[in-house]
Order: structure tokens, then sequence, then C-alpha cells
């Protein structure tokens, strides 16, 4: 192919807004319902919702139930396991689901009469947020579903109380709250995990870092009585919890350097017996890795145990793979291949384990491991090139020096057209990217997102800053209390060396990001020169409002840890908030939000907005109706997208006629 020589940013691509949203989001909440396998898998064309998909025993997939039905749940805001399903010898499947719209729990049987229609478990309540259900299990012998319940009692998002409750199966709660039997007393604030002889778990602080747990028990002799409430490992920590075949109970610490799953060897008691305390085996596996991760969503799987005994975990450092571990002989085996990451969600049917895995050039996949012959094979949501994979960027794993010579995690993503290239001496412009958490971690895995800007001749790194997971205890913690400095002056060395090293055009830096990315944004352009400008998406911009009543329950108490406790250091909460600063602001920023955003809402992107007024510092905002804390509507994402590049377009003074206008203020 004949090569063209043109400016950075200039270049024609086939990677287009509308592509890149058309293939955003990804399959999740894995489960194995007899010989099927169910997941929900995203649907942007259809304004975002989940839709619920099984794969036959044939190896056929379809969708189970048609638009506008939305299996989705609000339960801590972030959701979680939405659904359940059992099989039964007769009558097909029976399954149970949580509906995004009102949030109740329905009941399908999708293998009766044609056009049967799902039927609701729940009543709606009119009280603040209302009723909200996640993580159900069936218990068809006993006639109801377990679940997590979620039950605002007051207009504030802090008028919340959660416990596991048990619904019928029959729908006599449909109408009446009183029919729901609630299995636990209320007094955790965070539960998760309504399960036999197993364990629930939540973070009255941050999520991944100071979780409780309690343990429940029902059998004959003890109905519905707590049974166990499980002591805090080292550092506070909890982590996934599953039950082998035996009812043995294996645990999981997430987001710490060194950890391990750990194995109760012996069963939890049942049927009132008196209870032993169990023996750990398992021991400490030679691996400076990471098994876990924050408990972000309700029914988050880093590891499953299989009918053989051994147990199938997602690990890594940095890269996640999937590995097979022997607990008796404390030996891990990868199932190897060129996947570099595996997401927290398994399914296990019998010997062999399905997982959720990507890499550079390919999308999720479910990717079934057979652990008798250690062959692994796509068998579902494959895979399929939606542009010419020559115009995909090539990733490059760095590692780079940040401030006190501390080390800084990152991909980047150099501009790559199989048929430009820029002129010789010019430099490209490079957008960094600050991703969400901030205890979170950007996957190195194919985003068209980035494709968009890479194949236009626009570098992209992203930044795995101090704070991250996936790096081990030490560097997660590195923002205990520094939120607002070590972020951003992760993502600013990152910046200056690839401007330093010729990477990079130190003129044309682009900062952007969401949610607590989209903090990291807006910091750094009130507290660096680094930036000509930013893409500020649904952020916290206002920490003492956030500490208070303008976020929701699960993450009111994140700032702890985060900044410091309010009371002790209000100075502090003053001084890093950008909107307390909009007159450093000197270069203009795009703001992106969701009007039905309760985590991080409009009301602090209009205060931000209005004391930059009459500033003279050009900037642009997009609300979104019917969008909340993530875009999903296929239609916003590709507003959203193009309205970045438009920014970039103007700024960087790149040579594009084919991006939307912006409607700029100053």
């Amino acid at each position: 192919m004949t090569t063209t020589t043109a400016g950075y940013g200039s270049w024609p691509s086939p990677v287009s807004a509308a592509l890149a949203a058309a293939h955003d989001g990804r399959p999740e909440y894995l489960g194995t319902v007899g010989d099927e396998l169910w997941w929900t898998a995203p649907r942007p064309e259809e304004g975002g919702r989940r839709a619920l998909v099984r794969r036959r025993a044939d190896g056929t997939e379809e969708s189970l139930l048609p638009a506008p039905w939305n299996v989705r749940s609000r339960v801590i805001e972030y959701g979680g396991q939405p659904w359940a399903a059992v099989a039964r010898p007769a009558g097909g499947a029976l399954a149970v689901f949580c509906h995004f719209p009102d949030q109740r729990l329905y009941a399908y049987e999708p293998d009766a009469a044609p056009g049967a229609e799902p039927r609701p478990l729940t009543p709606v309540s009119a009280v603040g947020g209302g009723l909200r259900w996640v993580d159900p299990v069936i218990h068809p012998d006993r006639g109801e579903v377990w679940c997590v319940l979620e039950e605002f009692t007051g207009p504030a998002p802090t008028d919340v109380r959660r416990v596991l409750a048990a619904v019928p199966l029959d729908g006599s709660a449909a109408d009446d709250r009183g029919a729901v039997r609630e299995l636990s007393d209320g007094r955790h604030r965070f539960v998760t995990g309504p399960r036999l002889s197993r364990t629930a778990a939540g973070p009255p602080g941050s999520p991944g870092t100071t979780p409780d747990a309690l343990g429940r028990h029902r059998g004959p002799a003890r109905r519905g009585r707590p049974r166990r409430h499980l002591p805090r490992g080292p550092h506070g920590r909890r982590g996934d919890r599953r039950v082998d075949p035996a009812g043995r109970l294996g645990r999981g610490r997430p987001a710490a350097v060194r950890q391990r799953p750990h194995r109760l060897v012996e069963p939890l008691p049942c049927r009132g017996r008196r209870r032993r305390r169990p023996r750990r085996t398992g021991g400490a596996l030679p691996r400076a890795e990471e098994f876990g991760g924050p408990l972000w969503k309700i029914g988050l799987r880093w590891f499953t145990p299989l009918e053989n005994g051994l147990i199938a975990v997602v690990h890594g450092r940095g890269t996640t793979a999937l590995g097979i571990l022997d607990p008796e002989r404390r030996a891990l085996v990868d199932a190897g291949g060129t996947r570099t990451e595996w997401a927290s969600t398994l399914a296990a049917h019998g010997t062999r384990v399905v997982g959720l895995a990507a890499g550079p050039h390919r999308s999720y996949e479910l990717v079934e491991l057979d652990t008798r012959t250690g062959r692994s094979r796509v068998i579902g949501s494959a895979h399929t090139d939606a542009v010419d994979p020559s115009y995909l960027p090539e990733p490059r794993i760095r590692t780079f020096t940040g401030p006190g010579g501390r080390e800084i995690h990152a991909q980047v993503y150099p501009p790559h057209h199989p048929g430009h290239d820029g002129p010789e001496g010019e430099r490209p412009p490079y957008v960094i990217r600050a991703h969400g958490g901030p205890t979170g971690h950007a996957p190195l895995v194919l985003d068209l997102e980035i494709a968009y800007f890479t194949s236009r001749g626009i570098g992209v790194a992203e930044v795995n800053y101090g704070g991250s997971t996936g790096y081990g205890r030490e560097y997660r913690e590195r923002l205990r209390e520094q939120w607002g400095v070590v972020d951003v002056e992760d993502c600013a060395a990152v910046a200056a060396a690839l401007a330093a090293e010729g990477t990079a055009d130190p003129a044309r830096l682009a900062v952007r990001g969401g949610s607590a990315g989209g903090w990291t944004t807006a910091a750094s352009l009130v507290s660096t020169d680094v930036y000509a400008c930013g893409t500020i998406i649904y952020p916290v911009l206002d920490l003492r409002g956030w500490a208070t009543d303008e976020t929701h329950d699960f993450e009111s108490q994140y700032l702890h840890g985060l900044i410091g406790p309010i009371d002790e250091v209000p100075a502090r909460y003053k001084e890093r908030s950008p909107i307390e600063h909009v007159d450093r602001v000197t270069v203009p920023f795009l703001l992106l939000q969701g009007l039905d955003d309760v985590i991080c809402p409009p009301a602090q992107a209009e205060r931000f907005l209005s004391r930059t007024a009459g500033r003279g510092i050009p900037h642009a905002y997009l609300a979104f109706e019917g969008e909340g804390h993530g875009f999903r509507g296929a239609d916003t994402m590709v507003r959203a997208l193009e309205a970045e590049l438009a920014l970039y377009t103007r700024v960087f003074g790149l040579a594009r006629t084919d991006v939307p206008d912006l409607e700029y203020r100053t």
C-alpha cells in the first residue's frame, strides 16, 4: 500500500463514531443453566438496554427477552448480578431477573407457551429510590428466590437499608411488601451473597478497601437466622467467596500484593449442628500478583471451584490470566494464549470453566477451558473484525517515572494508519486518558474509541496512575488521602515524558476522563499547565458537596480514605475541589454530562459552568437526557465522541472538515 504523508490528526479513517458506539460495552454475568450458558449483553442501538442471552447445548445463541426488557440492577447504583435461572426436568428453565426501569424482580419461563410474558414477583415502592434487587439465587424446593434487597426509606440518597431477603416464586409478593421474608436484620449497611452456607460481604467505606462480611446459614433447625459473622482478614479486606461441590468455602482477598485464594477444607455446618472451626489450607502462592479486585458490583467472581476439586482463578499483575489452581499441591497453571484481560466473571460446568476474555486486537469473548485437556475455545459472543485490523493501534506497555522516582504504569497507543504517516519532524498530538474508580484499572484490550483517534493520527496514553488496582496493595494505597495529587501528578508525568522523548507534541496534549477520571481531568486543568485542553465526562467537581448529599450511599464515605475525614481536614476538601479554582482554568474544555446521573449529579457540572461563564475561556457543554453514570445509548456515544474530536480539531489546529460544530461558550 502506498503511504500518504499528511498532518497528524488529519487522516481519514473507517473507524467512525457510530462504529465505535455499536461495539461499546461487553458481555457480563455468565452463568450455567443445565447444559446451557447464559449471560447479559449490551444493546447500544436499543437505547443501551442489557439483553439476556442464552447459548444452547448445540451452540446456537438467542436473546431471551425482546426490547424493552432490560436485565440490569441499580442496587448501589453500579448494580451487579441481575439474573438467575435453573433448569427443571419439566417445563424448561425458570429465570428470575431484575428489570431496569422499575427495578422489580420478574419470573420468566422462556420454554413455556409461545408469547408467555414475564410476571412480577416484587412490588413497587414510591419511597425514594424504591425497592431494588440484585444477586438472585433460586431455591425451587423452597419456592423462593433469595436476593439482596435495597430499600429506600426516605428521599435522601443515604435513606436506605439493605438486607438479604427471600421472595416467593408464586408472585404473592408482587403487590405485598409484607410477603417478602427478610433473612438478615438490617444492621449491616452493605451485604452480598444470599447463599446457603455462604457469606455476605459489603463495603461500609470505599469499594475494595474496608468491607465487612456477614455469613448466613438457613437450615430446618434455625430457619433464616444469621449463622456466621466472618472476621476481617489483614487490613480489613474481603473479597470473593465461593463454595465448592463438597460445601467447602473458598475465599480471596481483593487488590493486594501476594493475595491468594484460601480454602476451608471442612464443610460449613448445616441442619443446626454444632459448628467446628474449619482448618485452612492452600497457603501462600509464590506469586506477587492479585487474585481479586474492588467490589464495585455485587456478584463479581474472580474464582470458582470445579467438581474435581480444582479452582479456576483470574489473576495477574497489570494484565490478567485464567489459571487453574490445585489447592492441595499449591500449584497454579495458566490457560495460556494471547488474551490480556479476563473479566471478573466465571462459570463452571463439570471440569470446564467459562470466562470472559479480551486482548489488544480482540473484543471480549466467552472462552471455555477444558481442564482435563488444557484446550480452550471461543463458545459465545465471538469476535468479528468490525474494521480492517490494520487500522488498529499497537499498544506499548510502559512504565514511567513520576515524582520521587515512583513508577507509573501506562499503555501507550501511537497514531497508526496503514496508508498514512505524519510529516517528517512533526510530532503527533496525544490524549492522556485517566480511568474511573479511581481505584479502577484501564485494561489492555481492544477499544474502538481509542482506534477512533489513533487511526486519525492522534495518539492515546491510558495511565494506570497510583491508586489503580492490578499492581499490588502498595501501589493502590498511594492514593490514600492523595486523590487530586497523585493521580494528577502521574498523568502529567506521563504526558511530560512522552513530550520529552519526542513521542508527543508538547503543545498539543489533552487530558480526558469520566467519573473519577473526570475529576482527575478537571483537577489537572486547575493545577497544571501541561495540557492544551481537556474533556471532562460526568465528573466529581465539588468534594464538599459529594461528601454530604450529592452522591449515592455506596460512595458517600469514599472520600474519607481518598481525601481524609471532612470534619478533620475541611480545608483540604476546599483546596482540592476544581469548582473552587475555576479561575485557574486557562484552556478550552468540553464537559459531557448525563442528566439522570445520581452518582456524579449534573448540579455539580452546572455550578462549575456558572463560575466559568464570562471568563473568556472557550468551553462546550453537552447534557444528555436519559443517560446516567456511563453513557449507554448509541446516539449519545456518537455525539460525545464526535464532540471530543471537534474539541481537539479546534485546539490542535487539525485539518478536518468532517466533525460537527460545537457551540462554545466563553
